[in-house]
């Protein structure tokens, strides 16, 4: 494995990099508080931000994305469509709003946020012509099962290029990782702290422990040395850093090993898997 960095990058099969290590903002409420935590996140060097026309803080992030001084080509900005605005037309609208909520001429990773039963072939139609005008540079999908990307894949020929789906040690989701990775489908990893459940686990204390790191940083980097994507949230400025000191350790083969069998099922979010 090459060495990593904050500036480390995946290659996503329409030829544009997703940085590995990113900023994620669900619950990170708009009107200030989310706009100053993106801002120091962009200040400690994240590249990666997302959000989501749910999270309700387009607008924040946006401003701290134009405002930081960073040439807007070095970060990576991702949001996300709505159930509710699911359909080719209503997509392409509500495509338009986040646009304009996030005061950008374009997003670099633009995702159908669930599978919704019945519209989400006309979204993915959607999705595929905001790719070809460009506004759009990258598209995906979010919380999509292999059976999900199968169906998407037998009424399409553009493949995503990213799909974003809780996963952590506790809920490894190998085959969906190695069907993404076949596919040469990048994986997102949403919730990779398990929302603070499992941070007192003793397999994670005992290796944080020997590394001299927090059992956070021992999950984000158990992401990281899987290639895949981790984008932590806190509203907490010292912990934005925290989350952020990953590259001054290794996990071994043994510790990967260790942190692979702890996979128990456990969702802290939807389970996409009852969707048809």
């Amino acid at each position: 494995m090459s060495e990593l960095t904050i500036a480390s990058v995946l290659r996503m099969n329409d030829g544009h990099a997703i940085p590995l290590f990113g900023y994620g903002t669900y619950q990170v409420p708009n009107g200030g508080s989310c706009r100053r935590a993106v801002a120091h996140a962009l200040a400690l060097g994240y590249r990666h931000i997302d959000t989501a026309a749910l999270y309700g803080n387009e607008e924040d992030v946006g401003r701290a994305v134009r405002d930081c001084g960073i040439a807007r080509d070095r970060i990576f900005v991702t949001t996300k469509l709505w159930n509710s605005d699911q359909g080719y037309n209503s997509a392409l609208k509500a495509f338009e709003h986040s646009l304009n909520r996030l005061g950008l001429d374009y997003v670099d990773l633009y995702l159908i946020h669930w599978p919704e039963p019945g519209k989400r072939a006309d979204s993915w139609r959607a999705l595929v012509e905001l790719k070809r005008q460009g506004r759009a540079r990258s598209i995906g999908v979010s919380n999509y099962t292999i059976a999900h990307l199968e169906e998407l894949l037998r009424e399409t020929d553009v493949v995503p290029a990213n799909n974003q789906v809780e996963f952590s040690p506790f809920l490894y989701q190998r085959k969906l990782l190695e069907y993404c990775t076949a596919k040469g489908i990048t994986l997102t990893a949403y919730c990779p702290l398990t929302h603070g459940d499992k941070l007192d686990h003793p397999t994670l204390a005992g290796i944080g422990k020997r590394h001299g790191k927090t059992t956070a940083q021992v999950l984000l980097r158990w992401a990281l040395q899987h290639d895949v994507v981790a984008i932590p949230k806190s509203a907490r400025l010292q912990r934005i850093g925290e989350n952020a000191a990953l590259y001054d350790f290794e996990l071994d083969a043994g510790d990967m090993r260790k942190l692979d069998a702890l996979d128990e099922g456990y969702r802290t979010s939807w389970d996409p898997s009852r969707v048809r």
